[in-house]
């Protein structure tokens, strides 16, 4: 059963739209929204694999496509099959960019579409029940494979973009370390000069001055 669907741009992971009773009778909704939104996180930072993907999560399986900058996201029970939910979908999708293409990319606030709430909650009842005829013609259906879409652990997807931006951070600091050094090599450098010549020029001076007074007094 479809539990939890939410559509996101993948450029920088505003939330576009969501199904608005997604969750309502769900035990700990909101972590699992609060998950869903920190994938959208990590896919907006480029830390993904693959367009289409399955990701474990307790009890759960995350399932998401990726197309024109847009992600379609739903969740779905363990034992709901991952081809009615990428069929899922795929209709989402296909009807999301019918109607909003256009406006995806100027979209300024989140949730700017909730009003495809609409066909959100039209069409998960029409999979909500995998035993309908529909729904079997569509398991049964060979033109839509999901063999190969990887399946990943959810702590196993964040944890990447964890490291990923613990590496992004390492290699800035030293970075910045590198232009420290740079600088306080460069002040040795001019310190040393300093000591190594100071004493010429002030036996210079002392000379030119004692030639100065000279001229002075004759």
């Amino acid at each position: 059963m479809v539990k939890l669907t939410m559509i996101a741009r993948v450029t920088d992971g505003l939330p576009l739209a969501e199904g608005l009773d997604d969750g309502r009778d769900q035990k700990d909704a909101d972590f699992y929204k609060q998950q869903a939104k920190l994938l959208f996180k990590s896919l907006s930072k480029g830390h993904y694999e693959a367009s289409r993907m399955s990701i474990e999560t307790g009890p759960y399986f995350f399932h998401y496509i990726i197309e024109g900058r847009v992600c379609y996201l739903t969740m779905c029970d363990r034992s709901y099959p991952k081809k009615l939910a990428f069929q899922y979908l795929e209709d989402l999708k296909n009807e999301f960019e019918r109607v909003n293409g256009g406006q995806i990319e100027t979209a300024a606030r989140p949730y700017a579409f909730i009003k495809f709430d609409t066909f959100i909650q039209k069409t998960k009842k029409l999979y909500l029940d995998t035993h309908t005829q529909r729904n079997i013609a569509k398991l049964n259906d060979e033109l839509y494979e999901v063999h190969q879409i990887m399946t990943r652990n959810v702590q196993e997807v964040l944890g990447v973009g964890e490291k990923l931006d613990q590496v992004s951070e390492l290699s800035s600091r030293l970075t910045s370390e590198s232009r420290i050094y740079a600088d306080k090599a460069k002040d040795l450098n001019r310190q040393a000069l300093i000591r190594k010549w100071a004493p010429v020029a002030i036996v210079l001076g002392v000379v030119m001055l004692l030639f100065w007074v000279r001229k002075k007094i004759w």
